[in-house]
């Protein structure tokens, strides 16, 4: 999983898997939610990102029910 935040777009980038997209859907104004052959949602991209994401330039990833964790004991 990737996440890219472009400042001179303003678009903030969710890549759930490296896929071809085979279709793109803007289910609400500014989220476009991209899908590959299959079905299968692969990306989201957020137009004007300011307005609608606290603070686009900062991420924090969190495991469900893990607390107290470091990088390096997260095994994907």
């Amino acid at each position: 999983m990737k996440v890219i935040y472009d400042t001179k777009t303003d678009t903030l980038s969710i890549i759930l898997k490296d896929a071809e997209v085979a279709e793109s859907d803007e289910e609400k104004n500014g989220i476009i939610i991209d899908y590959d052959v299959k079905g299968d949602v692969i990306s989201l991209e957020i137009l004007d990102a300011k307005t609608r994401v606290t603070q686009p330039m900062q991420m924090v990833y969190e495991l469900a029910g893990q607390t107290g964790i470091t990088p390096e004991e997260v095994s994907v």
